[in-house]
């Protein structure tokens, strides 16, 4: 008997792979699926769900939305592929939402499903009850099975799909309005995957720890469908904790855990990396040993950082601590997937630096005040000034549009004036420069000048007495404090400056006080230790010192709100 998929490249690549080889482990319980038992499980799944799909939506399965709330790990991996196989949209949802947000997302998807794990069951009846009174018909709700065992294998065959329609649609963080739905089109999801097995070189040698969200497109596209076209193994540790990353790390380098791979690929986002660093001490010494070799170079092939800035001092530490092993920074977002990477060179990983265009993405930048391209070549001005200019995207890894919102597409899109398509408008501005020494590896994409992220347009370039000033330079320079441990940098009215700079920090418990009588670290010893590293107009006038930095999934901060809660609404 022969299992029936859709002839789409996903399906294509994991078919190509040796059908024994593990796909994916449940890192708590040890349990294993191979790439065949993978593909059968899909497609029993996939026939129960074009059932349930027919009764809903009996006038055409092809592009309908369906909603899932399924744990990280194998049963998740069945369930989205299964929506795939069946030309659908996959809206994945996550358990943290409370059921109000899931709401939305159901209505604004206009799902006409919700699949649901038993561990989840109760949040999705709770998220149904509710009247969804935007759409003309509830979601069929349908429980998922859970998979203990994988069921054998059958041969593959691959039909062609005359309409594609499936793809995914993943939802914004909303820091600046509602959340938008991003539609993904496979072919995009595709493109983008292709992009990144290219540049950072998934084999079937990588054996990837996943310990991140996948209601994101960081957790989605680059630590799972990726290393799937690639037959990677990729290992699902869930729910997050430190300790148990240190402990799986550490498993194979330690006397009693010879049975489990070493961990090659690792990505999660600088946050993590501060906590894995903070909680390294405290580890017993024969795992700290083991930890040590876990992360060396010659073990951990890629460490990669992404969805938020990299403090270069949490940079420097996880070298030290992993004997010269350098975190890889890349830029990328929801409507891009990943646009910008530094190279697998440790000397194309420079710092404060996202690297270069990855392959079949093109890019420029535009000078937000002028609104001109700023030309390769000419990133300086005529006073000797490095030029800003604003992030625009185009190429087969750009999203097609934000779900049934015409306004908000046509607003983020910019027509060309070569004929060459429209460009995506990020919002995010950045200086290009040639760095020396850097762009000599090899890698065809990975050459030319260099991006250096300043910030949002609209929350982290700060306009200050005439002077546009970048807060991710200034956290930078912040976070190399020892008595700082978390920063955020804003802008904040002012009559006199038109913004004035403003810095809210986490202290470092151990760095806290200072001066006669223990006093707390105030705006005069932050003032006082910056003034060597930052021109005068870059140090922050005022300092606010909190408990804690509210942040989403992925490490990022929502800055208008922050000011809004620290500073009063009329900041």
């Amino acid at each position: 008997m022969a299992s029936t998929f859709p002839d789409l490249p996903i399906f294509r690549a994991i078919a190509s792979h040796d059908p024994h080889s593990t796909a994916i482990i449940h890192s708590r319980s040890a349990r294993r699926f191979t790439y065949g038992e993978l593909l059968k499980d899909v497609e029993d799944a996939k026939v129960k769900l074009y059932e349930q799909l027919k009764t809903a939506s009996p006038e055409s399965i092809g592009g309908q939305r369906v909603a899932f709330l399924v744990e990280n790990g194998y049963d998740y991996v069945v369930t989205l592929l299964s929506i795939f196989a069946c030309d659908s949209i996959a809206v994945p949802m996550s358990s943290s939402f409370p059921a109000i947000e899931l709401r939305y997302i159901l209505e604004n998807s206009e799902a006409v499903a919700l699949l649901s794990s038993r561990k989840f069951q109760d949040k999705a009846e709770e998220t149904l009850k509710e009247g969804l009174e935007h759409i003309p018909k509830k979601p069929l709700l349908s429980i998922v099975e859970k998979r203990r065992h994988g069921s054998g294998h059958d041969e593959v065959q691959l039909v062609h799909l005359p309409m594609k329609k499936g793809g995914m649609m993943l939802y914004t963080s909303g820091t600046t309005s509602r959340p938008k739905g991003v539609l993904l089109p496979e072919r995009v999801l595709t493109a983008q995957a292709q992009s990144l097995q290219k540049a950072w070189e998934y084999t079937t040698r990588d054996h990837l720890l996943h310990v991140l969200p996948l209601h994101h497109i960081h957790g989605t596209v680059n630590a799972l469908l990726t290393p799937l076209f690639a037959g990677s193994t990729i290992e699902f540790l869930f729910p997050f904790n430190v300790d148990a990353v240190w402990e799986r790390l550490a498993a194979p380098f330690l006397a009693d855990g010879k049975s489990k791979e070493p961990i090659t690929f690792l990505t999660v986002v600088p946050t993590v990396y501060h906590r894995f660093l903070s909680s390294y001490d405290n580890l017993p010494d024969p795992t700290k040993e083991a930890v040590k070799k876990a992360l060396a170079p010659e073990n951990l092939r890629l460490n990669i950082s992404g969805s938020a800035a990299l403090p270069t001092p949490t940079k420097k530490a996880w070298t030290e601590l992993s004997g010269g092993n350098v975190l890889l920074e890349r830029y990328g977002m929801t409507e891009v997937g990943m646009a910008l990477s530094c190279g697998l060179d440790f000397k194309d990983r420079v710092d404060g630096s996202v690297g270069w265009p990855l392959p079949s993405v093109q890019v420029r930048l535009v000078d937000s005040e002028s609104n001109e391209v700023i030309p390769l070549g000419q990133e300086v001005d005529k006073d000797g000034k490095e030029r800003e200019g604003e992030i625009q995207l185009r190429g087969p890894t750009i999203f097609e549009e934000y779900w049934r919102n015409e306004k908000a597409t046509a607003e983020e899109f910019v027509e060309a004036d070569d004929g060459g398509g429209k460009w995506f408008k990020t919002g995010d501005v950045a200086t290009r420069r040639i760095v020396e020494g850097a762009g000599q590896s090899g890698q065809e994409w990975a050459k030319g000048p260099m991006y250096f992220i300043r910030g949002r347009k609209s929350t982290d370039i700060i306009k200050t007495g005439g002077e546009k000033v970048s807060a991710l330079e200034i956290e930078r320079e912040l976070l190399s404090l020892p008595q700082v441990s978390e920063a955020a940098v804003v802008g904040i009215k002012s009559e006199q400056w038109g913004q004035k700079v403003a810095a809210v920090v986490v202290l470092n418990p151990a760095q806290a006080q200072t001066g006669k009588g223990g006093k707390t670290w105030s705006v005069h010893d932050m003032r006082r230790a910056l003034k060597d590293k930052l021109v005068a107009y870059k140090v922050p006038q005022e300092l606010k010192i909190v408990e804690e930095i509210p942040k989403n999934a992925m490490g990022k901060i929502n800055k208008k709100a922050l000011v809004k809660e620290i500073f009063g609404a009329d900041a």
